[in-house]
């Protein structure tokens, strides 16, 4: 979607001569992945996002801007300062409502508490039972906001962290039905608080749901009481100036429409629902985060960042290999040779053969350009606190995994290995990550195997480690077919 600058400005005007004073204007956004700084197309950026939040609030006079959950996770800052970064930048912008993704669980259940203790935003969740958690005192299971007369109420639902977060990060956490709470949240804030609206804000995916959890969809249709779902997790762009967008309207358990959105990922839209507030109907639209529309940045937001920027520019500068070919994120060529030197790696952990290596495409988050190869690259490539484990596995649960993989298409396995020659009854030797031998991301019969050695460098240092060890050649691979 392309628009220019006078283009957007006419667009608030109109807002402006709709008697603003009897809208809610609400500003969402999702799944930003510490991307504070525009990407490498020069789109995006939290500086940019700041000044189109603050056009629309000098505009309108009812504005709230609201976070569905994965503010962290992706780039050096989260990476070096710890969630520090994102807190003091979205306290900037001024959000008034966040709710958790799975990743603000990366560094452990305790630091989480302490950086969301300094978020400013209303922190909701209807479905995490905290009690048993250092989060307990920070959460409410809902909030209500008037404006102009009308009282709309804000509820949470998030995931289950079985097989998406790592045990021992979520510690003490229950989590609870998401449709049943969603129900009786949205039932309570209409009959009993009497709220005009019921907004759910969720971090449990469009329509990619991973059971138990309920994807937006599955909340819309088990509904009567939810008016409005502002989604994250499964960073789908709903946009309906697009010509190919997904379903944004989802009828409900008594046939009503509700308004289903979500932005995508790493801040490339801001999202606006004007909701009238005399007739309570909505209007959505998607607003790009582009210089090429508006390349204002804020000033005091970009004195706020410049202090965490020079840590990360620093590993932006240093080099450490070449790149014979791109490598985009996503594709095969990356997923499999990273498996390709997990395995190299795995069999100097141990003296035995070892026949595979697994990696999830989700563990890998992001794509390498040819050419020089910096430490930022493969630190943000590989973001996470996973090391190389080597482990004995029967060839049924080996199988069950590869199962897994096959269904969703695009993870990352070593060449010259055959998932459909596997004996469910032979013990093969298999190098992965820590967090998937747990049983993460799904692969439920990888914790039935026994680790055997354990590397002491995460993989992102393992990987470092290999470039370097390619004495500034330019690394080239080829890409064997591989067999899901």
């Amino acid at each position: 979607m392309k628009l220019n600058r006078a283009f957007i400005a006419s667009l608030f005007a109109a807002g402006a001569l709709l008697a603003p004073a009897d809208n809610l204007v609400i500003l969402h956004t999702n799944d930003t992945h510490s991307q504070l700084d525009p990407n490498d197309n020069d789109l995006g950026g939290i500086l940019r996002r700041k000044v189109l939040v603050d056009s629309v609030r000098a505009e309108q006079p009812n504005v709230l801007l609201i976070d569905c959950g994965d503010m962290v996770q992706g780039t050096l800052y989260f990476s070096i300062y710890k969630g520090e970064a994102e807190r003091e930048m979205m306290n900037n912008l001024g959000y008034d409502i966040q709710i958790l993704g799975n990743h603000e669980f990366d560094n452990g259940i305790e630091p989480l508490a302490h950086e969301w203790s300094l978020l400013n935003a209303d922190k909701i969740t209807s479905n995490y039972d905290l009690r048993d958690t250092p989060l307990d005192t920070i959460f409410k299971p809902y909030t209500i906001k008037e404006f102009a007369g009308k009282r709309i109420g804000f509820l949470a639902i998030n995931l289950d962290p079985k097989g998406m977060i790592a045990d021992f990060n979520t510690g003490g956490l229950k989590y609870l039905d998401g449709i049943k709470a969603a129900n009786s949240i949205a039932w309570y804030l209409k009959h009993v608080e009497r709220v005009d609206e019921v907004i759910a804000l969720t971090h449990v995916g469009y329509d990619s749901a991973n059971p138990p959890t309920p994807s937006d969809r599955d909340l819309a249709q088990a509904s009567e009481d939810i008016d409005i779902i502002i989604g994250g997790h499964s960073h789908t762009t709903i946009d309906p100036a697009a010509a190919k967008t997904p379903e944004y309207y989802v009828k409900n358990a008594a046939g009503d429409p509700v308004l289903v959105v979500q932005t995508g990922s790493k801040g490339l839209y801001l999202g606006e629902i004007t909701l009238d507030l005399d007739s309570m109907r909505p209007s959505y639209r998607l607003i790009p985060v582009d210089s090429r529309l508006d390349n204002r940045i804020d000033s005091e937001a970009a004195a706020l960042l410049a202090k965490y920027r020079k840590g990360v520019d620093a590993l932006k500068m240093e080099k450490i290999g070449k790149m014979a070919q791109e490598m985009p994120h996503g594709s095969h060529l990356i997923v499999n040779w990273v498996a390709d030197v997990m395995l190299e790696k795995g069999k100097e952990l141990t003296d035995r053969n070892v026949d595979v290596a697994l990696v999830n495409k989700g563990g890998i988050r992001r794509g390498l350009p040819a050419g020089h190869i910096t430490k930022e690259h493969i630190l943000t490539m590989l973001p996470f606190d996973n090391k190389l484990v080597v482990m004995e596995i029967k060839g049924s649960d080996l199988k069950a995994a590869f199962d897994v993989f096959a269904q969703r298409n695009g993870d990352g396995i070593s060449a010259g290995f055959n998932p459909a020659e596997i004996d469910p009854d032979r013990t093969y030797t298999l190098v992965t990550i820590d967090y998937l031998a747990n049983g993460g991301d799904y692969l439920t019969t990888l914790p039935n195997g026994k680790v055997i050695a354990r590397s002491a460098l995460r993989l992102d240092e393992t990987m470092i480690d290999y470039i370097l060890s390619q004495k500034g050649k330019n690394i080239k691979y080829n890409d064997r077919k591989r067999r899901l």
